[in-house]
């Protein structure tokens, strides 16, 4: 029987999402293509960072994490109290984008998270324009 990988296991488990959400993070840290998504989040990143990285971890079939330690994500829920429209929404995916594609992992497998992610990130909006 052979085993067919998750893509948290192609994403290289816990050390790949850790280098991924960090990359992440540090590139909306200084681009100035990130000053707007960067403004919602608190002066220190390291919080968000260890939520990004529990939610991911669960969302590409790893353990469940975030579910543990937050319950269900109610991910629009969580994100309505910030301003979210087209321009942070774009900023976000800017980030999340170029660490996706800096991420050791297959194309195919980056293609399809990347997809998913411009979906998840479009649902997240709350303000027009």
């Amino acid at each position: 029987m052979t085993h067919e990988q998750t893509q948290y296991e192609q994403l290289g488990g816990e050390t790949g999402i850790r280098s991924l959400v960090d990359r992440f993070y540090d590139l909306m840290d200084t681009a100035p293509e990130a000053t707007n998504v960067r403004a919602l989040h608190a002066a220190s990143l390291k919080a968000s960072r260890e939520k990004l990285y529990l939610f991911m971890t669960g969302w590409t079939g790893g353990p469940q994490l975030y579910v543990e330690k937050f319950g269900h994500p109610r991910l629009r829920m969580r994100h309505f109290p910030f301003a979210i429209g087209e321009r942070e929404r774009d900023e976000w995916l800017w980030c999340m984008d170029r660490a996706l594609a800096e991420h050791e992992a297959p194309q195919e497998l980056k293609d399809y998270l990347r997809q998913r992610l411009h979906a998840l990130a479009d649902h997240m909006r709350n303000q027009e324009g």
